[in-house]
């Protein structure tokens, strides 16, 4: 497991960017650039006349005692519990200290900022009525480095309740931050990194341990790698494309138009504009007259991912740059009310549907790397060995390749519909969003790794078969490849190969802007623009 001193990618050195948060308009690229590369973060300048103007409220409310959901009652089964005035600022300290139960291995560094900024963005927008002091403070903890030690396990989708409660730790000066490279108490932390703990009022233990971004925060990065992963999955599908010497007249838009499933269009054009260049797009020049599915309907397969990706980004925008507090505060009227925008159905079932096409992806992509050994199939030289029967070649792969699929479809089951229940007959549902984006991730490293098994096999298909000219696409991703892995000759290990692509090729930013720049638009999907 990765632990809380893994940055995965994070370079903190070239934080040079800033990103300005005002509640409505944070994108993917914030959240990537906050989370990775240590962008500076500030608040707009009508954030705290907002926040003033709601804190007003929550004061009057309090002044006045009327019953309001976790000002001054109680929560969950003991929300009928009217608090004593004089115990609310200790109640919002037991809020956060109570609820602090996540168990488990660290979140990576990355995940932790990337729910920091979420939440501050929330916050940022309006409706909690938090002290302006708050938001001020988690911002400035993520401009100074300062993490919360967040274990991996305790949300339900219902706000990620017991693992916010350890960010509210670090904030009151308790708990376990990362800073420095050290894993510190919150209040050492705070103190090197010359910031101080805020005291909490009124429902700011609540509002600290409330909403989901967890999972917003997390589904962000995903959504963002997983847009990428897909135009990868569309260039090495177009290496595979020339290695076989496949047919492409199913991606002639006249056959799509006869049923416009979503997305298969959009992924057609792109193959079709990465196999520009080469023979390919003459369908008069393949190998077959019909290919096997995992060929012949990839634009279905990968179009159907891109339909998921945006039901997702549909999904995840609203909790990034929304309210989802409860009870929420409403300045104009001057009202507390009850809410509901901290359940997360929506997300929970989008990333459910987004991992259940990953996995079609990557059972496909399994498939086609199989139809390229196979010299029935293929036409090339069996497992692509040009030693003939006696060398192994890539037939061990395959077996790489499998437990791959076996991990990604596993973790593809939908968590949304677990059983669900908490607090007596008061918290009767929940959703488990965050868990979903969590294993989201997961099942983005294995699908990068399987599309890299493919690549390797893909290039020496391509090597093997010799074709004229290749596409704009596999020529650029062939010649990537060929510059970190040799074409294989006796055989060797290939793990190494297919971790080298994977890190240094399907993971590079020049290679995912090249590709990007070849399909004439951004692979991110709407929420991951700037």
């Amino acid at each position: 497991m990765r632990g809380i001193g893994d940055g995965s990618g994070t370079n903190f050195g070239t934080g040079s960017t800033e990103v300005v948060v005002d509640g409505r308009t944070l994108s993917y690229a914030d959240v990537v650039a906050v989370a990775h590369h240590g962008a500076h973060v500030t608040l707009a300048d009508d954030v705290s006349p907002r926040l003033e103007r709601e804190r007003a409220v929550v004061d009057d409310i309090v002044d006045r005692q009327v019953p309001t959901y976790g000002l001054t009652t109680g929560l969950g089964t003991r929300s009928s519990y009217a608090l004593p005035r004089a115990e609310l600022d200790a109640f919002s300290v037991r809020t956060v200290r109570g609820r602090a139960n996540a168990v488990g291995d660290p979140l990576p560094v990355p995940v932790v900022r990337a729910a920091l900024l979420a939440r501050v963005n929330g916050l940022s927008g309006g409706g909690s009525g938090v002290r302006p002091q708050v938001p001020a403070l988690l911002v400035a903890m993520l401009n100074a480095r300062v993490h919360p030690v967040i274990p991996e396990v305790g949300s339900i989708g219902a706000s990620d309740l017991c693992q916010l409660a350890h960010v509210g730790l670090v904030v009151i000066g308790e708990g376990s931050a990362e800073f420095g490279g050290e894993v510190l108490d919150g209040a050492t932390a705070l103190r090197r990194a010359g910031l101080a703990p805020v005291g909490l009022g009124p429902k700011d233990g609540h509002v600290l341990c409330s909403a989901s971004p967890l999972a917003a925060g997390q589904g962000a990065l995903a959504l963002h790698e997983a847009a990428a992963l897909l135009a990868l999955a569309q260039a090495v599908t177009a290496l595979t494309y020339e290695g076989f010497r496949a047919n492409t007249s199913p991606l002639d838009p006249r056959v799509l138009g006869l049923r416009a499933a979503p997305g298969q269009a959009r992924a057609a054009r792109e193959l079709l504009a990465l196999l520009d260049g080469g023979e390919l797009g003459d369908p008069r020049n393949a190998r077959r007259v019909q290919d096997p599915v995992s060929l012949r309907c990839a634009a279905q397969v990968h179009g159907a991912a891109y339909a998921a990706l945006e039901f997702a980004d549909a999904a995840l925008d609203p909790e990034l740059n929304g309210c989802g507090d409860n009870p929420v505060v409403l300045p104009d009227t001057g009202e507390i009310l009850s809410s509901g925008n901290f359940h997360t159905p929506a997300l929970a079932l989008a990333l459910d549907t987004l991992a259940l096409a990953l996995a079609q992806t990557a059972a496909v992509s399994a498939e086609r790397m199989r139809r390229l050994l196979d010299p029935a199939v293929s036409g090339l030289p069996a497992n692509l060995s040009p030693h003939g029967p006696e060398r192994s070649g890539f037939a061990p792969l395959t077996k790489t390749a499998q437990a791959l699929v076996a991990e990604i479809r596993m973790l593809s089951a939908p968590v949304s519909t677990d059983p669900r229940h908490g607090a007596d007959a008061v918290e009767d549902d929940s959703t488990n969003a965050a868990l979903g984006a969590r294993r989201l991730a997961t099942i983005l490293d294995r699908l990068r790794l399987l599309l890299a098994v493919e690549a390797v096999v893909a290039a020496q298909a391509v090597d093997l078969a010799a074709p004229p000219a290749l596409g704009r696409g596999p020529r650029l991703l062939h010649r990537a490849i060929r510059a970190a892995v040799p074409r294989l000759d006796d055989d060797r290990p290939c793990g190494v190969d297919v971790e080298a692509v994977s890190h240094g090729i399907l993971g590079s930013d020049d290679v995912r802007h090249a590709l990007r720049a070849l399909l004439g638009e951004s692979s991110s999907p709407a929420g991951g623009t700037s």
